[in-house]
């Protein structure tokens, strides 16, 4: 049976880029019978950018699936997202890390305090 990790639930305005996190997502599905069912799902991946500020701002969450680069845009304070979890911090010099798309090279762990 695979083991469960705990993770720190991070708050909203505290996302940095280079944050590995988990962004649980609230989805809308209609079953059956038509009806609107709602389910969470998650969605880990590296921080590339934050931008924006206030209500405005956003996050651009990027992870490889089956050797595919898949990027998605989440607004931070968007009431569809249920939680946000924090996995590992990477260091970074920049606001902007796209170039993590094209480059082979590994980013570093910051070691924990």
């Amino acid at each position: 049976m695979a083991e469960t990790q705990s993770y720190t639930t991070l708050l909203p305005d505290l996302v940095r880029t280079g944050m590995q996190i988990r962004v649980h997502h609230k989805v809308l599905e209609p079953n059956a019978k038509g009806e609107m069912k709602e389910r969470i799902q998650v969605f880990e991946g590296l921080v590339l950018t934050v931008r924006g500020a206030g209500v405005k701002k956003s996050m651009t969450v990027r992870k490889v699936s089956d050797g595919v680069g898949v990027e998605k845009i989440y607004p931070i304070h968007s009431p569809t997202i249920a939680k946000l979890e924090f996995v590992k911090q990477f260091k970074v010099r920049r606001k902007n890390i796209g170039f993590v798309r094209d480059t082979k090279k590994r980013l570093k762990e910051v070691k924990a305090a």
